[in-house]
């Protein structure tokens, strides 16, 4: 399967992984923002704000990169 379908088609992160994710990027945007000097509060929330869509859409490039799936029985299990 070619990168453009895995980009598109399936989701390489469990759930259990996005809410964790989720909330570390709610988390990294709050405290970037709040105590880092001006220009490095927005390029760490910007990071932050990145890690958090790949929780939100369930897909991680970094991970596909490295060509981990997941199986199909367990996609939607919490744990």
């Amino acid at each position: 399967m070619s990168f453009v379908k895995t980009a598109f088609f399936m989701k390489n992160v469990p759930n259990w992984e996005r809410v964790v994710r989720i909330l570390l990027a709610i988390a990294i945007v709050i405290l970037s923002v709040s105590f880092l000097p001006s220009p490095w509060n927005w390029i760490v929330a910007l990071s932050g704000a990145c890690f958090g869509v790949t929780g939100v859409v369930g897909f991680c490039p970094a991970c596909a990169l490295v060509g981990r799936r997941l199986e199909r029985n367990n996609q939607n299990n919490w744990l």
